[in-house]
């Protein structure tokens, strides 16, 4: 098993024909991703090639539901009309929308997150580097990929990721993977202070995940949430955590990358978050090259 996808999820990209949007629609197909449907408006019926796989092209998220059964969007569409997109999805009641884009004005985000209150669509991000459940075969190819990450780190495996942090989350991959551990999803839940998915969503589905043994957490400066996961944690969560939080020499009142890094109060900084974590029994990493090491020994497994 694994979290919100598997290998076998059929994927469509809103924004196929973009750049962006076509450069890791390639990527996913050679990862062996089941891409079976782009969304661009005005050029459906077009068809998206790549290795001699055709991806059929609709004008609307809803059409290409209907037509291929695709159950996750993923999006790749400018910061001004990727709200829209979002709610498209919902309106089509995908299962998830994983929103790649950066810089969606916040007031946007507001009110999709207030329409998406009792809707059966989950948002990943926005401004994410998506998910990835491995595959199991060679090289974990034939997984589900979702976003930007590099496939290549990957491997099938027992420990589930979850990161405000793009490039963190692929150097704790790569640490996993280049110890011979590999992972059940990771999940780039990104750094904008209105998002649709938490540390403590994900943390609880890979609490739920028979599959998922060990999990690395990865925060930053900035918000509760990464202390409102430790402290349910604490309470709730069976399987060891390892936790490493960026952003240890920033100062108080500058925004540190992304747009929800930034101290609002003293609860927010490096220091305090890490202190709040190790007080709730997780094992905190103070540089990031140690995310994989800190987890495997509170595993018992170095």
């Amino acid at each position: 098993m694994a979290i919100l996808v598997e290998t076998d999820t059929r994927i469509l990209i809103q924004g196929i024909t973009g750049d962006f949007g076509s450069r890791h629609a390639k990527a996913s197909i050679d990862y062996g991703t089941a891409l079976v449907a782009g969304v661009t408006p005005g050029k459906g019926g077009q068809t998206f090639e790549h290795n001699g796989k055709k991806v059929p092209i609709f004008d609307t998220v809803e059409q290409a539901a209907r037509e291929t059964g695709a159950t996750v969007s993923a999006i790749f569409v400018p910061p001004p009309f990727a709200a829209d997109a979002i709610l498209e999805c919902v309106d089509a009641q995908l299962d998830l929308a994983v929103a790649i884009t950066e810089g969606i004005p916040v007031n946007d985000m507001i009110k999709v997150k207030s329409a998406m209150c009792h809707s059966k669509t989950r948002l990943i991000g926005p401004n994410c580097p998506g998910v990835v459940t491995p595959g199991r075969g060679e090289k974990s190819h034939g997984g589900c990929r979702i976003g930007i990450a590099p496939g290549y780190i990957h491997k099938r495996g027992n420990i589930g990721v979850v990161s405000r942090s793009g490039t963190l989350t692929y150097e704790a991959v790569f640490q996993l993977t280049s110890r011979g551990y590999g992972q059940s999803t990771c999940v780039g839940i990104g750094g904008d202070p209105v998002n649709g998915t938490n540390h403590l969503d994900v943390l609880k589905m890979f609490n739920d995940d028979p599959e998922t043994d060990g999990i690395i957490m990865i925060g930053e400066i900035g918000g509760s949430a990464e202390v409102d996961a430790a402290r349910w944690a604490k309470e709730n969560c069976k399987k060891p955590i390892a936790a490493f939080i960026a952003g240890a020499t920033a100062p108080a009142g500058r925004r540190m990358g992304h747009a929800g890094a930034i101290i609002g109060g003293a609860d927010d900084t490096a220091a305090a978050k890490k202190r709040i974590i190790a007080e709730c029994g997780i094992a905190v990493s103070e540089t990031p090259a140690d995310m994989a090491v800190t987890l495997l020994k509170h595993m018992g497994k170095l």
